[in-house]
């Protein structure tokens, strides 16, 4: 038996949506906002009409009887802590994301836009390893600071997605292995697998700069910056997510244009840009620690892994550890469509949301 699966990711500005059939893609698009459209509405919630709106209006060119589906499943929202894996889409989590989600975020309109196509279809709506998943250990949770809890931020849904993914290549579970994995785009986070859960993180601004953001950068002398008059609040955001990284330092947060600088000799890019590496490979390392050592694979994945250069450079500080996979690309769309297959052909149980 077959299963037709529709995917929908809601970003900033733009709505994705694959058909996939089985674990064929059938089709992927991505529906633009422009901003000025964007900027009409008061808050995320005041998008649910358009967005799903333009979402039908494609299907509809595309001639998709919807009736045809077998699911569909919507990027995981802001949530109040969930697990890893799928969930059905259920009044509760629709009156949480819509009234009191953690924070405003595009990807609260995920669920919404699948259920009622969903509800229209006659099947179920899911979405798959949301952005707040977090099954972190109790001890990775201690900052340093007790007004401060640490809590998973990271790609669970692309990282998640590779692991298991890489496990089958392997010939292995990915409950029985033990796998670090780097997300290497415009925001870098790596997290560590432990038997099928991720018990610990390293978050985009607690570890490796990125293109556009600082990462982990040494605490006094941020506060003095803070404090220094020279900064507003809102700049100093933008130092650390929007403005840091690459940017910062080359004035550019393509990593294709960094490469170019360096094949041209820029001495500086080759610093900055190999820092970068650097700093992932000390994160790679450690994570590693909270296997005491016992890592079965490394993956390197995210749109900057395709960059041969960048990932030979991580691959020779840490294939001592374990074996390095290079997996390049987002796979958003593919990780949120296999996720509900794995559920319809029984090899995962999805859960009911309760908040």
């Amino acid at each position: 038996m077959s299963y037709k699966i529709l995917a929908i990711n809601p970003g900033s500005t733009s709505t994705k949506i694959a058909l996939y059939e089985d674990e064929r893609e059938v089709f992927t698009e991505t529906l633009e906002h422009p901003i000025e459209v964007i900027e009409k509405f008061e808050n995320v919630q005041g998008q649910y009409e358009m967005r799903k709106d333009l979402v039908l209006s494609f299907l509809e060119e595309k001639d998709l009887n919807i009736k045809e589906l077998s699911a569909v499943v919507g990027r995981g929202g802001m949530l109040p802590r969930v697990k890893s894996g799928a969930y059905i889409v259920n009044e509760s989590m629709l009156d949480t994301l819509k009234n009191r989600p953690v924070m405003e975020h595009a990807s609260n309109l995920g669920a919404p836009i699948a259920y009622a196509i969903a509800k229209d279809a006659g099947v179920k709506a899911y979405i798959y390893d949301s952005v707040r998943t977090d099954e972190l250990h109790d001890i990775a949770r201690i900052s340093g600071m007790s007004e401060i809890e640490r809590t998973s931020t990271c790609h669970v849904l692309n990282t998640r997605a590779m692991a298991i993914k890489a496990a089958k290549k392997y010939g292995k579970k990915y409950q029985d292995m033990n796998i670090v994995v780097a997300h290497l785009g415009g925001g870098i986070s790596l997290n560590v697998h432990e038997k099928g859960r991720i018990v610990d993180i390293i978050s985009d601004d607690e570890g490796p700069f990125s293109p556009e953001r600082a990462g982990r950068v040494p605490c006094r002398e941020l506060i003095e910056l803070c404090y220094s008059g020279k900064y507003d609040k809102v700049t100093m955001l933008k130092k650390l997510r929007g403005n840091g990284g690459l940017k910062a330092y080359l004035g550019t947060l393509d990593a294709r244009e960094v490469e170019k600088m360096i094949e041209n000799g820029d001495e500086k890019a080759k610093l900055i840009y190999e820092a970068m590496a650097y700093q992932v490979a000390k994160g790679i390392g450690e994570l590693s620690t909270v296997v005491e050592g016992n890592v079965d694979l490394i993956i390197l994945t995210g749109g900057i892994a395709y960059s041969k250069m960048i990932t030979s450079w991580i691959k020779k500080r840490v294939e001592y550890i374990a074996p390095v996979e290079i997996m390049p690309g987002e796979n958003e769309m593919e990780s949120l469509a296999y996720g509900i297959l794995r559920v319809l052909r029984g090899e995962e149980k999805a859960r009911e949301y309760t908040e």
